[in-house]
């Protein structure tokens, strides 16, 4: 049955709202519709409070890893932590309180996908237990498509998302994040047609990030994904600055879900 999940992105050590396509090595470029007072513990037990379970905290770039370090000790076992991890820091983050680690720059060496990679975080660093691991396939739309991006979503893979693609990773992961780069921090609202998409591609869990713009597009995900898809909201949420949804409407939202 299709969830709000929340999330905690942190950008140079801060709780932060970006918008996704601005992301790059030129700081310049950075187009940011909130930076919290509040740090990242402080969401992590608000989460905690209101039992929201499989959160995912992004840390975007160097600078992170103290922010991402303290939410994890907030809630332990109970959010999932990505950027940046690789077979040398994944069993780390376990160890620091992560549920699980989501993966995606590492399995693109080049920008192509390296199944030998994918074994080795998982069966080396993981010890097999896919029970730990999320693939993050965030993708950007090219014409008819979707291209799993990487590289804060600057750089194009050779991969697309598709059924095919699913299919294929779904016995080396527990779930799937896919944020849809173009819509990430707009609150423009989502891409319908990939949340309906993906409802009918996956027999995992999959969360979906991007675009949301109104509590109302929870049940819209719903109602695509015939209740298989979750929904994160970002920018559009009072937490983090947000006018358009209230956390507390989400979280009620799950109450009537039974989730």
């Amino acid at each position: 049955m299709t969830r709000f999940r929340p999330c905690i992105d942190l950008h140079s050590g801060q709780v932060k709202q970006i918008v996704g396509g601005t992301l790059s090595a030129d700081t310049s470029a950075l187009q940011t519709n909130h930076i919290s007072a509040l740090p990242a513990a402080h969401f992590a037990e608000l989460y905690k409070t209101h039992a929201l379970s499989g959160g995912h905290v992004i840390m975007l770039g160097p600078g992170n890893e103290e922010a991402a370090t303290d939410a994890l000790s907030a809630w332990p076992g109970r959010l999932q932590v990505g950027g940046g991890i690789s077979p040398a820091n994944a069993r780390m983050w376990i160890e620091r309180g992560a549920e699980k680690v989501i993966v995606t720059s590492y399995l693109f060496p080049d920008a192509r996908f390296s199944q030998e990679r994918l074994n080795a975080l998982l069966f080396d660093a993981l010890g097999g237990d896919r029970s730990k691991l999320v693939i993050d396939l965030s993708c950007r739309r090219q014409g008819g498509t979707w291209v799993v991006a990487m590289n804060k979503w600057q750089t194009l893979t050779d991969m697309e998302v598709n059924g095919e693609t699913i299919k294929s990773l779904e016995d080396f992961c527990s779930e799937f994040l896919i944020h849809a780069a173009d819509n990430e921090g707009l609150q423009r609202g989502i891409d319908e047609e990939l949340v309906e998409r993906l409802g009918q591609w996956c027999s995992k869990p999959v969360t979906y990030a991007g675009g949301g713009k109104s509590i109302e597009d929870l049940e819209k995900v719903k109602t695509l994904s015939a209740g298989r898809v979750d929904l994160t909201i970002g920018s559009a949420l009072d937490i983090f600055g947000g006018e358009a949804v209230k956390f507390n409407d989400c979280v009620d939202w799950n109450t009537r879900q039974g989730v």
